[in-house]
């Protein structure tokens, strides 16, 4: 049974797309097979293939976590020094 083909139309910024292109080819693939290989995974695992991370390399949720224990840090007069912040969250 012949499998049905449908048309997805993807918004990017052109450097990005690029820069996928070129993983892409590097591995012997062109950008719709790595697309369709990413889709593929999600639908098998009803799930991203990846954890999500921030700008600052945090899951979402520790992010927020370290955002609210500083806002309620700085609410309620307490500062920390580096080292302080680095043994808290980082160790």
């Amino acid at each position: 049974m012949a499998t049905k083909t449908a048309i997805l139309n993807v918004r990017t910024d052109a450097a990005t797309k690029r820069e996928a292109q070129r993983v892409f080819k590097r591995m012997g693939f062109d950008l719709s097979t790595g697309v369709n290989m990413y889709l593929y995974r999600v639908a098998q695992d009803k799930a991203m293939p990846f954890t999500p991370r921030t700008v600052n390399g945090f899951t979402p949720e520790y992010e927020a976590r370290i955002l609210r224990e500083t806002e309620y840090a700085e609410k309620h007069g307490k500062s920390y020094t580096a080292d302080e912040i680095m043994k808290k969250f980082f160790r």
